[in-house]
């Protein structure tokens, strides 16, 4: 029986362990964190085939700029001095192109569809982390918005998905939870919802029952190397010896790769969210709030509010309470009678979303290390993407075709 090493027990890994396991492969995950936060607990928990159309794209850089003088936007480059930085900008800037997007949005679709029905398996076996297909409201406030927002609706109808454009008074009809103040609305109809706490706590449960070896709160060191394979895990708590690796350690992948010699172009996209607990009066449906790419989940009988993307560094934990603020403001604006004030710093989550500079995902076997597979950079999508990206990595290991064509997420 193969051994095989996961780095990295966020959402990616662990689904990714769950197949690996169901192979009938030996797994063992390490994490340098006790495993009880970072962006698999605290995202906005939306599965979304809808979201098609990556961070790279035409119109981001010059939008970005704009947003750079706004200490309240939702998206932001913290300026340094940094040649990783500098990396990232221009590959980014390379990739923002229609053909870039054009290739990009069939291989979204895809991975997002094959997710969604791993989700539903999963939900039939035991729903106990609430999963739910409401689809999703992208509301918006103005004519510039509405028009984007149109133009996105057409791409996603044209790849086959189902979308409904809605007056503000029809928008109000489905969702009977509280008020919006809009100016309209486009429902995707084929999107999905759950509580990623209640998920990992779930998936962590399938790992014991499978008899996965987590071993939480230990950070990898470095690896033992034999003829361009790993043969070692070097650790803080010990040395393992393995057959196979998975480096699935999200805003931490490029330093371990740099460990191998394989430089991956990765920064971590920060951003907030909060959660208010047993409220009878709320959103009913998610939604994101156009302007001010604001995340709003119902989960089971809380609400979770999440946004920014502040491309940084791992050392950045301060919360920045005007980016906070301008969650806020745009909660307010969209949802005249909720009136939310700003969360204690106790109650306030953030976290560092793996960012790749094509706005892709990086789901492929390594080409310098034969026993060596990534599966990082998913940035938001990472709870959206997890069963589909562990299923896939599970496939290239056992030699199998996998169940979507990767060419999209190579390194």
């Amino acid at each position: 029986m193969k051994r095989v090493s996961i780095v990295g027990g966020g959402i990616i890994g662990l689904c990714t362990a769950y197949y690996l396991a169901k192979e009938g492969f030996e797994v063992t995950v390490f994490d340098q964190s006790p495993m009880d936060d970072g962006c698999s607990y605290g995202n906005a928990g939306m599965i979304v085939p809808s979201h098609i159309i990556p961070l790279a794209q035409p119109g981001m850089i010059a939008q970005g700029i704009k947003w750079m003088f706004d200490s309240q936007s939702p998206f932001y480059v913290k300026p340094r001095l940094d040649a990783n930085l500098m990396k990232w900008g221009l590959q980014f800037y390379k990739h923002a192109n229609e053909k870039h997007v054009a290739n990009a949005m069939p291989a979204l679709r895809d991975l997002s569809l094959l997710s969604k029905e791993l989700y539903q398996d999963f939900a039939r076996e035991n729903n106990s982390f609430f999963y739910e297909e409401k689809g999703l409201l992208m509301l918006y406030k103005t004519d510039k918005t509405a028009h984007e927002m149109f133009h996105e609706g057409r791409e996603a109808e044209k790849l086959g998905l189902k979308v409904d454009y809605l007056s503000a008074a029809a928008v109000a009809k489905l969702e009977n939870g509280t008020k919006t103040d809009i100016l309209g609305g486009i429902h995707y109809k084929g999107d999905a919802h759950l509580y990623p706490q209640k998920f990992m706590q779930f998936i962590k449960e399938e790992l014991k029952r499978l008899k996965v070896e987590i071993h939480s709160g230990t950070t990898v060191q470095d690896f033992t190397f034999d003829h361009h394979k790993i043969t070692k895990i070097v650790t803080d708590k010990g040395i393992f010896a393995t057959d196979e690796v998975v480096l699935a350690a999200g805003s931490w992948s490029p330093s371990l790769a740099k460990k191998l010699g394989i430089s991956v172009s990765i920064l971590p996209g920060k951003g907030y969210s909060f959660t208010l607990k047993d409220q009878d009066h709320k959103p009913s449906i998610p939604s994101i709030l156009c302007e001010g790419k604001v995340a709003v989940t119902p989960m089971n009988n809380d609400i979770r509010f999440g946004g920014t993307m502040e491309i940084t560094h791992t050392g950045d934990t301060k919360i920045n309470k005007n980016r906070l603020q301008g969650i806020i403001n745009s909660i307010n604006e969209f949802y005249p009678d909720m009136q939310v004030g700003m969360p204690e710093n106790k109650d306030t989550w953030f976290g560092f979303r793996p960012c790749t500079p094509s706005g892709m995902p990086i789901i492929t076997r390594a080409k310098k290390v034969v026993n060596l597979t990534f599966a990082t950079g998913h940035a938001m999508m990472g709870l959206s993407l997890a069963p589909a990206t562990g299923k896939i990595i599970t496939e290239i290991i056992s030699g199998k075709t996998t169940s979507v064509d990767t060419k999209m997420f190579q390194l």
